[in-house]
């Protein structure tokens, strides 16, 4: 397995991540609006978890005015626009129960 193919394993495995990425993508990308955009995560998670897509290079910190914001690298609008497939596709083929047919 290749090395970029096992970072963005690790990404997709993770609890969370998903909805912190959706919520910076929306532009709720200050600290306190990814906390309230999501249900049940803890502030100890939710720092463990920035941190962490900031050290993989998926979301950056910028501080403007005294006012910080994280906000999507390339990576991670990438890891974004894989997500919206993701939730396309069940909506297609999970939701809408339709038949998968095999090729």
């Amino acid at each position: 397995m290749s090395e970029g193919f096992q970072l963005i394993h690790d990404i997709f495995r993770l609890k969370w991540i998903p909805e912190i990425i959706e919520s910076i993508a929306t532009e709720k990308n200050r600290y306190t609006d990814i906390a309230n955009n999501i249900e049940f995560i803890s502030n100890t998670e939710l720092n463990r978890k920035l941190a962490m897509l900031q050290d993989r290079h998926v979301i950056m910190k910028v501080i403007v005015d005294e006012k910080d914001g994280y906000f999507l690298t390339e990576f991670g609008n990438d890891l974004n626009h894989i997500f919206n497939h993701f939730i396309d596709m069940s909506e297609k083929y999970i939701e809408g129960n339709a038949e998968v047919k095999l090729q």
